[in-house]
């Protein structure tokens, strides 16, 4: 008898660890960043003026919870060699190993790790995982949440607006020190489509 209830118990509580499970998934949307209406720009230091760029090519997946927003995850990876500083001769420098080293390590990656609400409504400090040159430093966004609603052809979109300030040489980019500067100032705004279930 107490062997059919340890049983019985064991099912039911497997059943409802089962059910749980389902219930936090199904709180969940996936989506997309849509390249094509997002971008990834930074400015940094140049002597007394400051000069700019963007990345051109990433991809990124974002898990929302609707019912709870601090529960979120995104994950995002960017081509080193798309960037475009409008020069082709510095962009090229950038590929080298005193910057990106981009032969060796073609791809940066974020991950995030904590979502956390603030003061100010729809904003969030997101803290996560950025891996340049195979080296691994934990780095806070603040995120602000532009908003959710309907686009094109049927499409359901969230927007997300994203800033920060990384010191460049804790990735071990030492490139044109000291004229260029250690901070680099970044600005990331995402156009997401949500996938179907």
């Amino acid at each position: 008898m107490k062997k059919i209830l340890s049983i019985t118990v064991a099912f039911a509580l497997a059943t409802l660890t089962s059910f749980a499970d389902q219930t936090a998934s199904a709180n969940f949307e996936t989506y997309k960043i849509d390249q094509g209406h997002s971008s990834v720009k930074f400015s940094i230091r140049h002597f007394v003026a400051k000069t700019t760029g963007n990345f051109g090519e990433f991809e990124g997946t974002l898990s929302i919870n609707r019912d709870d927003l601090t529960q979120s995850r995104i994950e995002a990876t960017i081509k080193i060699p798309s960037v475009d500083t409008d020069s082709v001769k510095r962009d090229a420098h950038l590929q080298k190993d005193d910057y990106f080293d981009a032969e060796k390590h073609p791809v940066m990656l974020f991950k995030s790790t904590k979502w956390a609400a603030t003061k100010k409504e729809n904003h969030f400090t997101v803290i996560g995982d950025l891996t340049i040159r195979d080296i691994t430093k934990s780095v806070t966004l603040d995120v602000e949440l532009l908003g959710f609603g309907e686009g094109m052809r049927g499409a359901y979109l969230s927007g997300w607006e994203a800033t920060t300030t990384l010191d460049r040489t804790e990735w071990g980019i030492t490139g044109g020190q000291p004229a260029v500067g250690n901070e680099v100032d970044v600005t990331i705004n995402i156009e997401a489509i949500r996938q179907e279930q």
